[in-house]
Protein backbone atom coordinates (compact mmCIF):
# COMPACT_ATOMS: atom_id res chain seq x y z
CA UNK A 1 0.00 0.00 0.00
CA UNK A 2 1.57 3.25 -0.79
CA UNK A 3 2.68 5.44 1.91
CA UNK A 4 0.42 8.59 3.29
CA UNK A 5 1.08 12.18 2.09
CA UNK A 6 1.40 15.04 4.74
CA UNK A 7 1.95 13.22 7.95
CA UNK A 8 5.50 14.02 7.58
CA UNK A 9 7.13 16.89 6.44
CA UNK A 10 10.13 14.72 4.73
CA UNK A 11 7.73 13.14 2.33
CA UNK A 12 6.73 16.39 0.69
CA UNK A 13 10.44 17.41 1.11
CA UNK A 14 11.70 14.12 -0.93
CA UNK A 15 9.50 14.36 -2.95
CA UNK A 16 9.85 18.08 -4.07
CA UNK A 17 13.35 16.98 -4.24
CA UNK A 18 12.66 14.28 -6.83
CA UNK A 19 10.24 16.55 -8.78
CA UNK A 20 12.72 18.85 -9.39
CA UNK A 21 15.62 16.30 -10.62
CA UNK A 22 13.19 14.59 -12.91
CA UNK A 23 11.67 17.52 -15.02
CA UNK A 24 13.02 20.44 -15.61
CA UNK A 25 9.67 21.84 -16.58
CA UNK A 26 8.25 21.02 -13.45
CA UNK A 27 10.93 22.62 -11.35
CA UNK A 28 10.26 25.71 -13.17
CA UNK A 29 6.43 25.30 -12.17
CA UNK A 30 7.73 24.74 -8.33
CA UNK A 31 9.82 28.12 -8.27
CA UNK A 32 6.28 29.78 -9.54
CA UNK A 33 4.44 28.26 -7.83
CA UNK A 34 6.38 27.75 -4.00
CA UNK A 35 5.57 25.48 -1.02
CA UNK A 36 3.02 22.69 -1.19
CA UNK A 37 0.50 23.23 0.93
CA UNK A 38 -2.06 20.35 0.17
CA UNK A 39 -4.02 19.46 3.84
CA UNK A 40 -5.48 15.97 4.07
CA UNK A 41 -9.45 16.23 4.46
CA UNK A 42 -10.34 13.77 7.27
CA UNK A 43 -14.08 14.04 6.63
CA UNK A 44 -14.29 11.66 4.07
CA UNK A 45 -18.07 11.66 3.18
CA UNK A 46 -17.70 15.71 3.04
CA UNK A 47 -14.84 15.03 1.22
CA UNK A 48 -16.91 13.18 -2.01
CA UNK A 49 -19.50 15.51 -1.82
CA UNK A 50 -17.21 18.07 -2.86
CA UNK A 51 -15.82 16.00 -5.31
CA UNK A 52 -19.63 15.26 -6.85
CA UNK A 53 -20.08 19.03 -6.75
CA UNK A 54 -16.85 19.69 -8.78
CA UNK A 55 -17.47 17.21 -11.49
CA UNK A 56 -17.53 19.20 -14.91
CA UNK A 57 -17.57 22.74 -13.54
CA UNK A 58 -14.77 25.23 -12.95
CA UNK A 59 -12.96 24.95 -9.22
CA UNK A 60 -14.51 28.65 -8.92
CA UNK A 61 -18.03 27.62 -9.37
CA UNK A 62 -17.96 24.45 -7.46
CA UNK A 63 -16.79 26.40 -4.50
CA UNK A 64 -19.35 28.45 -4.58
CA UNK A 65 -21.94 25.82 -5.14
CA UNK A 66 -20.36 24.08 -1.84
CA UNK A 67 -20.44 26.89 0.60
CA UNK A 68 -24.24 27.52 -0.48
CA UNK A 69 -24.92 24.20 0.32
CA UNK A 70 -22.76 24.29 3.18
CA UNK A 71 -25.39 26.77 4.08
CA UNK A 72 -28.64 25.62 3.06
CA UNK A 73 -28.47 22.53 4.55
CA UNK A 74 -26.09 22.67 7.87
CA UNK A 75 -23.02 21.10 6.80
CA UNK A 76 -22.01 17.92 4.44
CA UNK A 77 -23.14 14.89 6.52
CA UNK A 78 -25.15 12.23 5.73
CA UNK A 79 -27.82 13.60 8.34
CA UNK A 80 -28.60 16.44 6.77
CA UNK A 81 -28.75 15.56 3.04
CA UNK A 82 -30.54 13.40 4.08
CA UNK A 83 -33.17 15.62 5.66
CA UNK A 84 -32.71 18.28 2.80
CA UNK A 85 -35.42 17.79 0.29
CA UNK A 86 -34.67 18.14 -3.67
CA UNK A 87 -35.62 21.48 -3.84
CA UNK A 88 -33.09 22.85 -1.50
CA UNK A 89 -30.52 21.16 -3.05
CA UNK A 90 -31.50 22.23 -6.47
CA UNK A 91 -31.64 25.75 -4.84
CA UNK A 92 -27.91 25.21 -3.47
CA UNK A 93 -27.02 25.12 -7.34
CA UNK A 94 -26.74 21.15 -7.78
CA UNK A 95 -28.10 19.41 -11.35
CA UNK A 96 -31.12 16.96 -10.59
CA UNK A 97 -28.34 14.66 -11.66
CA UNK A 98 -25.85 15.98 -8.82
CA UNK A 99 -28.77 15.53 -6.68
CA UNK A 100 -28.85 11.93 -7.69
CA UNK A 101 -25.58 11.40 -6.98
CA UNK A 102 -25.24 12.62 -3.40
CA UNK A 103 -28.89 10.93 -2.81
CA UNK A 104 -26.91 7.34 -3.89
CA UNK A 105 -23.92 8.27 -1.86
CA UNK A 106 -25.42 9.03 1.30
CA UNK A 107 -27.84 5.62 0.99
CA UNK A 108 -24.55 3.95 0.45
CA UNK A 109 -22.97 5.23 3.55
CA UNK A 110 -25.73 4.88 5.76
CA UNK A 111 -26.56 1.39 5.30
CA UNK A 112 -22.87 0.14 5.31
CA UNK A 113 -22.38 -0.77 1.73
CA UNK A 114 -19.39 1.88 1.47
CA UNK A 115 -17.47 1.38 4.88
CA UNK A 116 -15.74 5.21 4.78
CA UNK A 117 -13.32 4.45 7.98
CA UNK A 118 -12.26 1.46 6.64
CA UNK A 119 -10.71 2.39 3.03
CA UNK A 120 -7.61 3.45 3.91
CA UNK A 121 -6.52 -0.49 4.65
CA UNK A 122 -7.08 -0.86 0.96
CA UNK A 123 -4.74 -0.34 -2.02
CA UNK A 124 -5.75 2.47 -4.58
CA UNK A 125 -7.31 -0.03 -7.02
CA UNK A 126 -9.29 -1.42 -4.56
CA UNK A 127 -10.78 1.65 -3.09
CA UNK A 128 -11.39 2.90 -6.50
CA UNK A 129 -13.35 -0.67 -6.90
CA UNK A 130 -15.81 0.69 -4.02
CA UNK A 131 -15.82 3.81 -4.76
CA UNK A 132 -17.10 3.26 -8.15
CA UNK A 133 -20.11 1.16 -6.98
CA UNK A 134 -21.97 4.58 -5.96
CA UNK A 135 -23.63 6.53 -8.45
CA UNK A 136 -21.90 9.16 -10.18
CA UNK A 137 -18.32 8.27 -8.90
CA UNK A 138 -16.03 7.81 -11.52
CA UNK A 139 -12.80 6.49 -11.78
CA UNK A 140 -11.74 10.28 -11.31
CA UNK A 141 -13.50 11.11 -8.07
CA UNK A 142 -12.05 7.62 -6.63
CA UNK A 143 -8.80 9.14 -7.53
CA UNK A 144 -9.64 12.27 -5.93
CA UNK A 145 -10.48 10.64 -2.92
CA UNK A 146 -7.50 9.03 -2.82
CA UNK A 147 -5.42 12.03 -3.17
CA UNK A 148 -7.37 14.41 -0.55
CA UNK A 149 -8.58 12.40 1.48
CA UNK A 150 -6.21 9.51 1.98
CA UNK A 151 -3.41 11.49 1.35
CA UNK A 152 -2.11 8.58 -1.62
CA UNK A 153 1.63 9.25 -2.74
CA UNK A 154 1.31 7.93 -6.49
CA UNK A 155 -2.49 9.30 -8.09
CA UNK A 156 -1.81 10.63 -11.54
CA UNK A 157 -6.19 11.95 -12.94
CA UNK A 158 -4.21 11.84 -16.25
CA UNK A 159 -7.90 12.61 -17.85
CA UNK A 160 -8.27 15.82 -15.08
CA UNK A 161 -8.86 18.58 -17.65
CA UNK A 162 -7.23 20.70 -15.34
CA UNK A 163 -3.81 18.65 -15.08
CA UNK A 164 -4.24 17.97 -19.51
CA UNK A 165 -4.59 21.62 -20.10
CA UNK A 166 -1.63 22.66 -17.64
CA UNK A 167 0.22 19.81 -19.36
CA UNK A 168 -0.41 21.31 -22.66
CA UNK A 169 1.12 24.76 -21.63
CA UNK A 170 3.72 23.73 -19.87
CA UNK A 171 5.30 21.16 -22.08
CA UNK A 172 4.14 23.35 -25.63
CA UNK A 173 1.92 20.50 -26.71
CA UNK A 174 -0.51 21.93 -29.80
CA UNK A 175 -3.43 20.04 -28.45
CA UNK A 176 -4.50 18.62 -24.90
CA UNK A 177 -2.51 15.22 -24.22
CA UNK A 178 -3.48 11.62 -24.57
CA UNK A 179 -4.19 9.51 -22.31
CA UNK A 180 -0.55 7.74 -23.50
CA UNK A 181 1.00 11.49 -24.15
CA UNK A 182 0.21 12.23 -20.51
CA UNK A 183 1.29 8.92 -18.68
CA UNK A 184 4.35 9.33 -20.79
CA UNK A 185 5.24 12.68 -19.22
CA UNK A 186 4.14 11.59 -15.88
CA UNK A 187 6.63 8.51 -15.99
CA UNK A 188 9.57 10.46 -14.09
CA UNK A 189 7.59 11.95 -11.25
CA UNK A 190 6.99 8.36 -9.90
CA UNK A 191 5.99 7.76 -6.95
CA UNK A 192 5.28 11.11 -6.10
CA UNK A 193 2.82 11.25 -8.76
CA UNK A 194 0.19 13.46 -6.78
CA UNK A 195 2.48 16.42 -5.62
CA UNK A 196 3.11 17.09 -9.61
CA UNK A 197 -0.51 17.15 -10.01
CA UNK A 198 -0.72 19.34 -7.46
CA UNK A 199 1.81 21.85 -8.91
CA UNK A 200 -0.06 21.69 -12.14
CA UNK A 201 -3.63 22.70 -10.88
CA UNK A 202 -1.34 25.73 -9.40
CA UNK A 203 -0.63 26.63 -12.47
CA UNK A 204 -3.84 27.90 -13.33
CA UNK A 205 -4.65 29.30 -10.03
CA UNK A 206 -1.02 31.40 -10.79
CA UNK A 207 -3.25 33.09 -13.84
CA UNK A 208 -6.61 33.51 -12.53
CA UNK A 209 -5.66 34.14 -9.05
CA UNK A 210 -2.28 33.93 -7.55
CA UNK A 211 -3.22 34.23 -4.15
CA UNK A 212 -5.68 31.55 -3.88
CA UNK A 213 -5.83 29.06 -0.91
CA UNK A 214 -4.90 25.62 -2.93
CA UNK A 215 -4.48 23.83 0.46
CA UNK A 216 -8.08 22.55 0.30
CA UNK A 217 -8.45 21.14 -3.25
CA UNK A 218 -10.49 20.14 -5.37
CA UNK A 219 -12.96 22.67 -3.77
Amino acid sequence: MPSLLFRRGSHVTAAVTHLRGADRKLNWLIDRAGPFTLKVNRDRYGMLVRSILSQQISTKAARAIRLKLEASVGGLTPAAITAASDTTLRAAGLSAQKVTYLRDLTLHVSDGRLALQRLHRLDDEAVIEQLIAVKGIGRWTAQMFLMFSLGRLDVFPYDDLGIRSSLRELYGLSDLPTKAQSLEIAAPWQPYSTIASWYLWRLSDLKIDPKMDASQYPV
